[in-house]
C-alpha cells in the first residue's frame, strides 16, 4: 500500500490543526514551534487531546448483552477547549523531565562503571575477557540472531567502543600497554547498554555483591533494573516522548522487606508500565550514590508543576503516579 499523505507547508499544517478544532491564540508563535519542533514530533503530544469516538464491538458469540464491548478510537478532531499552547506546555514539561532523568542516569552510569570494574578487576585485570570469570550461560549460549555467544557479541561491542574512542587515556593505554585494556580503563568507554549487558553476564556472586550495595539482595532482579534504566536512557537520549510512554522493558521488583515502597506497584499493572516507577527507581539508586543530591526534590517539584490540563483529564496519573504520589516519592 502506497503512502497517501502529501507534503504541507507550515501554514497548511497549522490551518489543518485549526480546522480540527485546535485553538491558536498566537499564530506566529505556533508557526515558529512547527518550524523548530516539527508537526510529527508534536503530534505525540496532542494525541491525548484528540476526541475519542465510542463504538460497540461484538464478540464472537454476541448472543447476549454481556458479549458487547464498548471501545473508543481517536478521531482527527480535538476536544473542545484544546489550545496549541497547551500542547507546547506538555512538550516542554516532557523535555525538562528528560533532562532531569538524563542528569541522574549519568551519575548512575558512572557509579556502575566503578562498581563493575572494581568487582571484576579484583578477580583479574582483564576479567571481562575471561569466560571462566563470567556466568556460564553468558559465555556458552549463542545469541539467537548471530552465531556467536552473548559474551562474544558483547566483546565485539566493546571493541567498537574502544576503536571509536578519541579519548587521550585510551590512546595512551593502547600505545603503552596494548590491547586488551585493563578493566578500570576500558570501563570508561562503556555506555549504559554495555554496562547492563555485562552485569547481566556476571556470575551470581558478583552480581549479588553489587546489588546489595543498593539494598537489593538478588542480583538477577537488579539486572532487570539496569535493563529498564538502559531503556529509559535510550528514550531520553533520542529525545523521545517519556511522560505517558508505555514502558516495554519492565523491571522485576524485590521483596517488600527490602524496599517497602515497591508495594505501591506490585498489584498495579498500569503503574508498572509507566515512567513514574522508573523515576522512583532512579531516585532510590541516586540516594545510595549521593545522599546529599537535590535531584529528588527538583524532580518532585517538576512533577508537581505538571501543566494545568485537568480539564482534559490529563495529569501525572498518566505517568503511573497515584493520588498520593508525593508520599510514595518521599519513601
Amino acid at each position: 500500500m502506497s503512502y497517501q499523505k502529501s507534503w504541507k507547508s507550515y501554514q497548511d499544517q497549522l490551518d489543518q490543526l485549526k480546522s480540527r478544532n485546535m485553538g491558536v491564540t498566537d499564530e506566529a508563535k505556533a508557526l515558529s514551534y512547527l518550524e523548530r519542533i516539527g508537526y510529527y514530533r508534536l503530534s505525540g503530544y496532542w494525541y491525548p487531546f484528540r476526541f475519542r469516538a465510542k463504538y460497540i464491538e461484538l464478540t464472537e458469540s454476541h448472543q447476549k448483552p454481556d458479549d458487547l464491548r464498548i471501545k473508543s478510537i481517536a478521531t482527527d478532531d480535538f476536544l473542545p477547549g484544546t489550545l496549541f499552547s497547551q500542547v507546547i506546555d506538555l512538550y516542554v514539561f516532557d523535555k525538562r523531565l528528560r533532562h532531569l532523568v538524563g542528569d541522574a542516569l549519568e551519575r548512575i552510569e558512572v557509579a556502575l562503571r566503578v562498581d563493575i570494574s572494581h568487582t571484576l578487576g579484583k578477580l583479574d585485570t582483564f576479567a571481562y575477557t575471561n569466560p571462566s570469570l563470567l556466568h556460564q550461560k553468558f559465555t556458552t549460549q549463542c545469541n539467537p540472531r548471530r552465531q556467536e555467544t552473548h559474551h562474544e557479541v558483547w566483546l565485539s561491542k566493546n571493541d567498537q567502543l574502544v576503536d571509536r574512542s578519541r579519548e587521550d587515556f585510551v590512546k595512551h593505554n593502547k600505545a603503552r600497554y596494548g590491547l586488551p585494556l585493563a578493566i578500570w580503563v576500558v570501563c570508561e568507554v562503556w555506555d549504559f547498554g554495555a554496562l547492563s549487558v555485562l552485569y547481566g553476564g556476571m556470575r551470581e556472586s558478583e552480581q549479588d555483591a553489587i546489588a546489595k550495595k543498593y539494598g537489593i539482595s538478588n542480583g538477577r532482579i537488579f539486572a532487570t533494573w539496569l535493563r529498564s534504566l538502559n531503556y529509559l536512557r535510550n528514550v531520553c537520549a533520542h529525545h523521545s516522548r517519556l511522560w505517558n510512554r508505555n514502558i516495554d522493558e519492565q523491571p522485576r521488583l524485590p521483596d517488600l522487606s527490602e524496599l517497602p515502597w515497591v508495594t505501591h506497584f506490585q498489584t498495579d499493572r498500569f503503574a508498572r508500565a509507566r515512567c513514574f516507577m522508573l523515576l522512583k527507581m532512579v531516585r532510590h539508586l541516586l540516594m545510595v550514590i549521593n545522599p546529599s543530591s537535590t535531584w529528588a526534590d527538583r524532580t518532585k517539584a517538576h512533577l508537581d508543576g505538571f501543566p494545568s490540563l485537568a480539564g482534559h483529564g490529563l495529569g501525572v496519573s498518566q505517568m503511573g503516579a497515584r493520588a498520593n504520589w508525593k508520599q510514595i516519592w518521599d519513601q
